[in-house]
This record gives structure tokens, sequence and C-alpha cells, in this order.
């Protein structure tokens, strides 16, 4: 992975380079952000570029994975009893060639195993450990890049801890998670912390390149560049999300005259209920976003309002009178909030209906 191909980031990607051309890197780090945000491709990016100073011949095996020095850490289900990534290393490295950006539920989908259960195992540590207790291939550094790094088990952590403070010398160790929460305190205070932000939404329209929808396929992808390339590839999460927004506010309207329909909003909690979390938070944000845009447009701030819902003759206009001043505040922390209880893995049909079922409310309240 080059530093040019990763999208945005070039704060980071100067602080990561200037490390290395200054000989400062630490031995582990801790890339902290969502898969989307470029935190696999940064790491990938970094393992070049030491590889590159030490040996320029040996760039076409960073990046097509197959440097012997370069090993990889990533969860994987278990079967008869054993659980090491090596096995899988193939589908990783196909994956990854396809898209740096892929993200977990891209990965559990991509082995077809969406039901098991994706972990990094003690057995795992434990190979890491043999395999960098050999010398290099290649007398330089050896890189370990550790994806998705909250999902090793205690056991796993704690090996990996040892390992981290203990390395073999010339080792460099990057660990990839999209947040701090799942990781041990004591890996995270051995560890230079790489915070990724979200890609900024100029970044992402000039890389979809001109795409006729591009304006809007970045503000719903919320910096996620993997969701953003989804989109502009297949409009079918668009439309989706739109239908349920609409089916929400539709039935939330109806409800104070017909209590009868408080049961399609039920059914409209169960559905969404059976995706992923991921997909769950995000047609949350897409909510409070067209929340958002429907008050700019009750105000006059036409100009601002990028997208406006039309399927199913929606009736933009009249819906945005619905959304100001006295009610979005609510709206809005009553969706940041169920976001919050689904990312901690509460259950997801009891929190959406209780959200669906309150907007009933808030979508009359009165503005003055």
């Amino acid at each position: 992975m080059k530093w040019e191909q990763i999208i945005g980031q070039q704060s980071i990607k100067n602080l990561l380079r200037d490390s290395i051309q200054d000989s400062r890197v630490g031995h582990a780090q801790l890339f902290v952000g969502e898969e989307g945000f470029g935190v696999l491709p940064l790491a990938l990016a970094m393992a070049r570029e030491i590889f590159e100073k030490e040996n320029p011949a040996s760039v076409h095996k960073v990046e097509n994975l197959n440097h012997l020095d370069l090993h990889f850490s990533f969860p994987v289900f278990s079967e008869k009893n054993v659980s090491l990534s090596k096995r899988f290393f193939d589908n990783f490295r196909e994956m990854v060639l396809e898209n740096p950006y892929s993200s977990f539920d891209d990965w559990t989908s991509f082995l077809e195993s969406e039901n098991k259960q994706f972990f990094i195992s003690a057995d795992e540590a434990e190979d890491i450990g043999q395999r960098f207790n050999l010398k290099s291939f290649e007398g330089g550094s050896k890189i370990l890049i550790v994806w998705r790094a909250d999902k090793m088990n205690d056991a796993a952590a704690n090996k990996i801890l040892k390992f981290l403070e203990e390395p073999p010398k010339n080792t460099f160790i990057i660990l990839c998670a999209p947040s701090t929460n799942d990781i041990l305190p004591t890996i995270l205070s051995r560890c230079q912390i790489v915070n990724v932000p979200r890609i900024s939404d100029d970044d992402i329209l000039t890389s979809l390149q001109n795409h006729e929808s591009a304006k809007e396929i970045a503000y719903q992808a919320q910096g996620d560049w993997n969701l953003a390339k989804s989109l502009s590839e297949n409009n079918e999460g668009a439309s989706e999300f739109e239908t349920l927004f609409i089916q929400w506010v539709r039935n939330a309207f109806q409800a104070k005259k017909k209590p009868e329909v408080l049961r399609e909003i039920v059914k409209w909690a169960r559905q969404i209920s059976d995706w992923n979390r991921e997909k769950q938070m995000k047609f949350l944000n897409y909510c409070i976003e067209i929340f958002r845009l429907a008050m700019l447009q009750n105000y006059g701030n036409d100009n601002l309002v990028y997208k406006k819902l039309i399927e199913g003759n929606f009736n933009w206009n009249s819906f945005s009178k619905f959304i100001h001043g006295a009610n979005i505040v609510s709206i809005v922390e009553e969706i940041t909030d169920a976001s919050y209880h689904i990312s901690r893995n509460a259950n997801s049909k009891i929190v959406l209906t209780d959200m669906g079922i309150k907007l009933t409310r808030y979508i009359h309240k009165s503005a003055n």
C-alpha cells in the first residue's frame, strides 16, 4: 500500500512517514479507528516504508503481501479446537488486496461464516511468538500487524502482552482496533497510540471522482471509505435506508389517531434488529442526518439541503415543517442514545422499538 493510495489522512501520513525517516518508530503501536477510516491501509503503508528504507527491492513483496518478514494476525473461527489465522491467510490476503478498507463484517462474509464466533486465540499468540523467535529472512526488521486486536480473548491478550514487553530485536508491532474499549489497559500502556479519525467529506468527495450522488454518499458514509465505496457501486443501501426512514415517519404521524399503527413500528424495529450492529448504527446516523436536513428545509436553507426524500410520493416539504427547534434536540438525543446502547450490545429490538414509539410524541410537538 502506497501513501498516495490512502484516502485523506494527510496529517497522519506525514507523521508516520517522518517517524520512519527519523528512526523514531516505537516498537509497539496501536492504530485506533474504524476500518473504513483507513487503519489497515496506514499500517500497510508504514510497513512498506520501513522495508523500503532497508531494502528498496523488497517493496513489491510488501505490496503483494508476500514479504516473508511481514506477518499478520486476525480473528478467525475455531475448527477442531484449532484457531490459527495462518490457515486463512490466503483468504485474508485476497480480501485485503481487493479492498484494504474491508470491515470485520466483510471478513466474516468473505469466509461465509457470519454465524460463527471469530476471535484471536491463545494458540494464535503462541504461534506469533514462535514465528518471531526465528531470524529475519531478509536480514532486516520483522513486522507484525494484528488486525482487529480488540477480538483477542483474555488468554491471547495476556500472551500478547508478554510479547510486547519483551519483543525480539528489530521487531515492529502494529495493532489495529476500532476503539480502545476492549483492549487491556496494560497493553494500552505499552503502545504508542495513533488515533485515526474519520476521513473528511472533502477527501471522500474527491475520491468519488464526480459520482452523480457524490455529495449524498459522502454525508451518508460518515467518513467511512468502505461504506462510501459500497454506496457508489450499489445504491441499494441508500434506498433501503430511505424506505425504512419513510416507513418510520409515516407510522409516527398516524399513531396519534390510530394507536394500532404502533404494531407496525414494532415490526419495523424487528426488521432492523436483524441487521448486524454496524449497519444498525449507520442507519441511525442516516436518520439523524435526514432530520437535520428537514430542519434546514423548514428554516429556508434550501441551498444546504443536498438530499430530499421522494420515494413513494413522500412529501418532503410537508414533513420538514414538523422538524424544528422545539423537537430536533429531543429527536437527535433519542437516536444518539439508541445508537450508544446498540454499540454496547443492548437488545436492539427493544431499543429500536422504544426509540420508534417515542418519535410519535416528538414529531407532533408544536414549534411554539
